[in-house]
């Protein structure tokens, strides 16, 4: 299998471990903090991990001139960070970003940005703690359907039913092939970027190469969403918000009938204060496919 030179940061992050509610914590840390500026906080989306925000972080820093204070973290059985029980909650990812701006930012509001499920992670998080936020920027973070009560029953159930084999993911046997993977799922990523990110999305271990995920995050989550819920939390956002979304739509693609854009579009009309924005050329993982230019969007918003 042909293998590429790996990327090279410009600016490489600092690895440093938390611990955050009782659980281990992958956090990655740029720059240093700087008077009146408020720190970033990147959270990354399901089966991703911080170091996915390296290639944005080297464009903010070549726009600007100089690295910002920019903090990411691994969610809880992703990346380096220690994995939680048999099954993920949704308001266990909250409490850690929670416990997580208790560490690196007590007493000043940051700048928080979500990718995907961290997205979705954020725009609760920001209603339900308001005074934290500064800036909130969301990358496509639509949230999830609207759940029937009715399917809680055959949910919990399946639910149940999974937790008595537990879940295994796939091994890769060589970080060559992860890459390949990488860019199977996304084809607009560069070899080299595939390359680089291969050695922080998978590990060695006796088997070959695993991902740095529990297979637990595999299992249904017998928690229903409401989105009713979540809409109770966007409507609370205080902070400038800045939505940004690739312009090969996904939305369709992912859910086809089962969540329209006109339902999606109706959700984020309740954001009070709210910007948009479109990156040509870009898809889900728009943070790979057009890092400049999610870079000057970023600068223009957060100033």
């Amino acid at each position: 299998m042909s293998t590429s030179t790996p990327y090279r940061p410009l600016h490489p992050h600092r690895d440093q471990q938390l611990t955050l509610r009782g659980l281990s914590h992958h956090v990655l840390r740029w720059g240093q903090p700087r008077s009146g500026q408020p720190a970033l906080v990147l959270m990354h989306g399901w089966m991703d991990v911080g170091a996915s925000f390296q290639f944005v972080v080297d464009e903010l820093a070549g726009l600007e001139g100089r690295e910002r204070e920019i903090i990411a973290m691994d969610w809880r059985g992703f990346g380096d960070s220690q994995a939680g029980s048999d099954t993920y909650w949704f308001p266990d990812y909250l409490a850690d970003l929670d416990a997580l701006l208790d560490a690196v930012s007590p007493a000043q509001p940051v700048d928080l940005l979500g990718h995907s499920m961290g997205g979705n992670i954020v725009m609760s998080y920001a209603g339900v703690r308001p005074e934290r936020i500064r800036r909130l920027v969301n990358l496509e973070g639509f949230g999830l359907p609207d759940a029937n009560p009715a399917a809680a029953p055959e949910r919990l159930r399946q639910w149940l039913d999974e937790l008595k084999t537990p879940a295994t993911l796939r091994p890769y046997a060589s970080l060559a092939e992860v890459a390949q993977r990488l860019m199977k799922n996304n084809p607009r990523l560069p070899a080299d970027k595939a390359a680089w990110l291969a050695g922080h999305w998978a590990r060695e271990t006796p088997e070959g190469f695993a991902l740095r995920a529990d297979p637990a995050h595999k299992h249904t989550n017998p928690v229903l969403y409401r989105r009713a819920e979540a809409l109770a939390c966007w409507q609370r956002i205080a902070a400038p918000t800045l939505w940004v979304e690739g312009s090969d739509e996904q939305l369709n693609r992912f859910w086809g009938g089962r969540y329209t854009r006109e339902d999606f579009e109706s959700r984020l009309a309740l954001v009070p204060s709210l910007e948009r924005c479109v990156l040509d050329d870009a898809g889900h993982m728009l943070h790979h496919d057009q890092p400049l230019a999610l870079a000057r969007q970023l600068l223009a918003f957060l100033g």
